[in-house]
């Protein structure tokens, strides 16, 4: 019987050739999990649309139920899809913080300087709030006067305003309604955080100016003023760069050299 040969090419004068490359065969899990995404992507399932049970989609899918709740895992940790009473399966959507992590951390790994970081927000922030002005309604509207009050009792308290800072940001980036502007906005923002902690430590005068921002910002939403909104923002942004620079800190540095610089529990 004539022994079956390998696909390779190989010549008295020449070594062993490759022809064909190695299969990339991806695991079952990651096809089943793979094929339900792109239906919710494609808009075949909606957001809010019951999924089958596991049994029927191993059944759909020729595998077994084991290989269709490992598919089902992944997507439930990008957010794609969660249980709800009774253990069934519907379509969701990512939360931001989900998406903004993903994001963070690739411009942590990039080794993205505060600098840049303050370049993208010093673009982008006016401009949302330009847009803000021009869109928000009542609703948003009372989230940011919120907002802005507990900002104000964290001062008056003595306690950390950073999260009132940044939940500002997202709010104003929410009354755009345009998802994009948000889901684009929130990484960026985040990763200010610990910059914001850093000048609030060092620098007495920040919380004040910053809620100073802050109410001008939502002064200029209740006016539907756009040109006011913008000029607050950017007046914001400027001296978040000037803090940055009074508190000594190095704005080449890599935002996550930033984050470690930063002690925990800081004001």
């Amino acid at each position: 019987m004539r022994r079956a040969l390998p696909m390779m090419l190989q010549t008295d004068r020449h070594p062993a050739k490759r022809i064909f490359d190695k299969l990339d065969i991806l695991p079952a899990y990651r096809v089943v999990s793979n094929a339900i995404e792109q239906r919710i992507m494609d808009g075949q399932l909606q957001f809010g649309d019951k999924l089958p049970t596991e049994t029927q989609m191993a059944e759909d899918f020729g595998v077994n139920r084991s290989t269709v709740r490992e598919g089902i895992r992944l997507l439930e940790q990008r957010g794609l899809v969660k249980r709800k009473a009774g253990r069934r399966l519907f379509v969701a959507l990512p939360r931001y913080d989900e998406l903004g992590s993903r994001e963070q951390r690739a411009l942590i790994l990039r080794r993205v300087s505060f600098r840049e970081l303050w370049e993208i927000s010093m673009t982008l922030e006016p401009a949302i709030a330009r847009m803000a002005a021009e869109r928000i309604g009542e609703e948003d509207l009372a989230g940011v006067d919120r907002n802005v009050r507990q900002t104000r009792q964290a001062i008056d308290s003595g306690r950390s305003l950073v999260d009132e800072d940044i939940e500002f940001h997202i709010l104003v980036a929410r009354a755009t309604g345009n998802e994009a502007m948000l889901l684009t906005q929130e990484p960026t923002i985040l990763l200010c955080r610990s910059a914001m902690s850093a000048i609030v430590d060092a620098l007495p005068q920040a919380p004040g100016r910053l809620l100073e921002a802050h109410a001008g910002v939502f002064d200029a939403l209740c006016a539907r003023d756009g040109d006011a909104a913008e000029r607050w923002m950017r007046k914001h942004f400027t001296d978040f760069k000037r803090g940055f620079d009074l508190a000594g800190l190095d704005d080449e540095q890599p935002i996550d050299a930033v984050v470690a610089s930063v002690k925990p529990g800081g004001r």
